[in-house]
């Protein structure tokens, strides 16, 4: 489902963020990918999510050669992702149901029907309740969970979370976890890009470890 061939990231200045790596993800997988502030975990991400291309190497998605897609093509393949970024990319000024409801209007489902997925979404999340609330009343892990509605409302094959419990207590990082666990129990692929350890111990999947652009265990 994901493979990088030897992948390699440079920024303009020189800075190599990713340096050959080589990995493979396939579906169904929950996968962790570890390491230090600065080790190249939301590079990895966001090569995944066709957000970014490689400077050299391949990055291959559903049998999709990423780097060798037109820009027109790669909104379509996307879809088949739901992401979560560290910073929630939220919209403060629209309600929590519009939040989660903006993807599925935007590639144009019926009003009806976005509703009714929306409010699955924020259902499953437990947030509900909350769906006239917009997210600044919200609670950092409650916005995380939104973020995660969002992410999921169009249900996506693969999901991508970059670290998701760094401003959480431990109670709600273990919740979120375990929420994100039930996501992968009914088929869809998961790959969560954290230094929590606790976290990755207690869902006790295969890990991809990254040191300093380099990938150091696939244990």
């Amino acid at each position: 489902m994901i493979s990088f061939s030897r992948v390699t990231k440079r920024y303009p200045g020189g800075h190599e963020a990713l340096s050959g790596v080589s990995l493979a993800i396939e579906a169904g997988e929950l996968v962790f990918v570890t390491g230090p502030s600065g080790a190249g975990k939301s590079t990895l991400m966001r090569l995944m999510a066709a957000i970014e291309r490689p400077t050299a190497g391949t990055v291959m998605i559903n049998g999709q050669n990423v780097g060798a897609l037109r820009d027109r093509a790669l909104p379509y393949l996307r879809r088949n992702f739901g992401l979560v970024f560290q910073d929630h990319k939220l919209l403060f000024d629209r309600s929590a149901f519009d939040n989660v409801a903006l993807p599925l209007a935007i590639v144009g489902f019926p009003r009806r029907e976005a509703a009714r997925r929306a409010r699955a979404a924020l259902d499953k999340v437990g947030l509900l309740r909350h769906e006239r609330a917009n997210p600044v009343a919200l609670s950092g892990g409650e916005q995380q969970r939104l973020a995660l509605a969002r992410a999921i409302v169009h249900r996506p094959a693969i999901l991508l979370v970059d670290e998701p419990t760094g401003n959480l207590d431990a109670a709600s990082a273990a919740a979120l976890g375990e929420l994100l666990k039930s996501f992968n129990e009914v088929g869809v692929t998961v790959v969560i890009a954290s230094h929590d350890e606790a976290l990755a111990a207690r869902l006790a999947p295969r890990r991809l470890a990254l040191d300093r652009g380099k990938l150091a265990d696939t244990a």
